[in-house]
């Protein structure tokens, strides 16, 4: 694969997204939408996050950019074909809009869903190539998203590494996951796709 042959256009990439979703993270944190439990990450905050928080915008992108890169790889042939994937694309779109007015003020909710749609409006207009592969490659990152995720909100642990407050979100929870951290992984990963495509042109 020689994926190191790209390092530029990642570390670019990852640095982009990551500053933003930090920003967000930051405020979420001051605000009281999600917080980290002490017991579970060293004594050191920046900006009221500890450095575990910061590294995970680096580490855990990585690791599933790697995963589609490495599909993209061994299985180049394994694609959606374009108008399927641009049906995929407005039915989430016709799916995540009403969810998102009808439940608008919620800030995860609200922030997240925004956010999801206007990833999704940008790979339908610019970015069907990628989607192609990414659809597939996400479902395969969901297996260790579901069980590293799963551990981090609370699942086989006495209390969550990270909380979230209900009056928040959804309120629908995958086990212990909630459901807007699908959108978040999606918006957050294909963010990072994107940017690495373009930067590498």
């Amino acid at each position: 694969m020689r994926f190191i042959k790209h390092w530029k256009a990642v570390l670019l990439s990852l640095t982009i997204v990551a500053t933003v979703f930090l920003i967000w993270d930051a405020i979420f944190t001051k605000n009281g939408v999600w917080g980290f439990n002490p017991d579970y990450h060293l004594p050191f905050l920046l900006l009221g996050m500890p450095i575990e928080e910061w590294l995970f915008f680096f580490c855990i992108p990585y690791a599933s950019i790697f995963i589609h890169y490495s599909l993209e790889y061994f299985k180049p042939n394994l694609l959606i074909t374009e108008k399927n994937t641009k049906f995929i694309t407005l039915a989430l779109i016709a799916i995540v809009a009403p969810v998102l007015v009808l439940n608008w003020g919620k800030a995860y909710t609200t922030v997240n869903y925004s956010f999801l749609i206007g990833i999704l409006l940008i790979g339908f207009l610019y970015g069907i190539e990628y989607l192609r592969r990414f659809y597939i490659a996400f479902l395969i990152i969901l297996i260790p998203f579901f069980i590293v995720n799963g551990v981090l909100t609370g699942t086989g642990i006495e209390e969550p590494v990270v909380w979230y407050n209900n009056d928040e979100n959804l309120s629908i929870r995958l086990v212990t996951i909630p459901i807007e951290d699908i959108g978040y992984a999606f918006t957050m990963l294909f963010g990072n796709v994107f940017l690495i495509e373009k930067f590498k042109k």
